[in-house]
């Protein structure tokens, strides 16, 4: 008895003690994360912000780390007037978005330092226009050390109009974007351009539910390319950034292309699912793009990596491939990453994946990695 009594002390402590919490002290392991929501449940359903309780993987843990809003208090919001006001509003740290909430106008998240959107169970953002100037959810642009959670971004279906994307980064460093669901952008579900660097996406899942709407401006019938990084060849601003980790994400039934297409970038990916069998080509290496591809699945899909003109090297180890058709092998030798990550068997990644990719949290809680 006595010592159950101990443990239990123990364990209350630990739920009560993440603000001072550490890497080493955390840690990314399985093990340890079991224990920290362990310890949450002992102690009545506390949540503990992931900005407090350990460093983020990726890309997104150098350059000083990736916090958010840390343990800020809330503003919890269920309107889309309130999430606009919430957004724009700099004083405001941690969002938790409830509910689904229709944007009217596309959100406009700039210039802001160290902020949380996170959703709660099946919280959705909802956009249904199509037209060039008002498609597209939220636009993040010149921000920096943002976290953003647990989010369900659905748009109206592939139309190229020339519209925008779900979900745009813009000129942003240290972002991390974990268990969000991306799907049915007008141009695309997620693209990193402009300068953005030391990104982390992580257990997210992209993919196209709707049918694509043929005859628009942009002149494809089938715009279901997921992931744009890098926006044109001549970017050139773009060199020497746009660091990008891609971990445990999920490349979904409905993904045409672009899973990602890179330009510069120095991009990872890592333990990623792929298995659209509408695909044309998943990961594109364009334009001076040097990027490593290791321990990911490719299921049912075409053409897994093209090598495409210009790029930089591309290093494929490790991954499995299950009826695919074309290319499958890297060329040249890829950086090196400068940080750890805790990798899945390459055997465990389509269960893992295919469980926890996109909004599948109760919140903005610790153990993601």
């Amino acid at each position: 008895m006595k010592i159950k009594t101990t443990f239990s002390v123990f364990l209350l402590a630990l739920s009560l003690g993440f603000t001072s919490c550490n890497t080493e002290e955390i840690g990314s392991s399985q093990t340890e994360n079991a224990i920290v929501e362990s310890a949450a449940e002992t102690s009545g359903n506390l949540t503990a912000k992931i900005g407090n309780c350990s460093e983020v993987p990726g890309w997104a843990s150098q350059n000083g780390n990736t916090t958010g809003g840390g343990s800020s208090a809330e503003t919890n919001v269920t309107t889309y007037a309130q999430l606009k006001s919430a957004i724009e509003n700099s004083s405001v740290k941690v969002i938790k978005v409830s509910g689904t909430i229709t944007v009217t106008t596309r959100l406009s998240f700039q210039d802001q330092t160290g902020k949380t959107i996170y959703g709660a169970n099946g919280a959705k953002l909802v956009s249904t226009n199509q037209t060039k100037d008002a498609s597209g959810i939220i636009n993040i642009k010149r921000c920096k050390n943002i976290i953003i959670r647990n989010l369900i971004f659905e748009g109206p279906g592939a139309y190229d109009t020339d519209g925008w994307d779900n979900a745009i980064l813009d000129e942003c460093t240290n972002v991390w974007v974990d268990h969000c669901e991306f799907r049915d952008g007008v141009d695309g579900n997620f693209d990193i351009k402009n300068k953005s660097d030391y990104i982390s996406v992580t257990y997210s899942k992209f993919h196209y539910l709707k049918p694509p709407k043929a005859g628009g401006s942009g002149g494809s019938d089938d715009h279901r390319y997921s992931n744009l990084i890098g926006s044109s060849d001549g970017a050139t601003g773009d060199r020497g950034k746009l660091r990008i980790t891609f971990a445990r994400c999920w490349w979904a039934p409905g993904c045409k292309e672009r899973m990602p297409r890179v330009r510069f970038g120095k991009v990872h990916l890592v333990n990623n699912f792929f298995n659209s069998t509408v695909s044309n080509k998943c990961i594109a290496a364009g334009f001076e793009a040097d990027i490593r591809v290791e321990s990911n699945v490719f299921e049912g899909v075409k053409t897994p990596i093209d090598l495409m003109s210009g790029y930089t090297a591309v290093t494929a180890t490790d991954n499995v491939f299950t009826n695919t058709t074309g290319n499958q092998a890297g060329n040249k030798t890829a950086f090196t990453p400068p940080y750890s990550i805790v990798k899945l068997n390459k055997t465990a990644v389509k269960a893992d994946i295919s469980a926890n990719a996109g909004a599948t949290l109760g919140g903005n809680i610790c153990g993601s990695f």
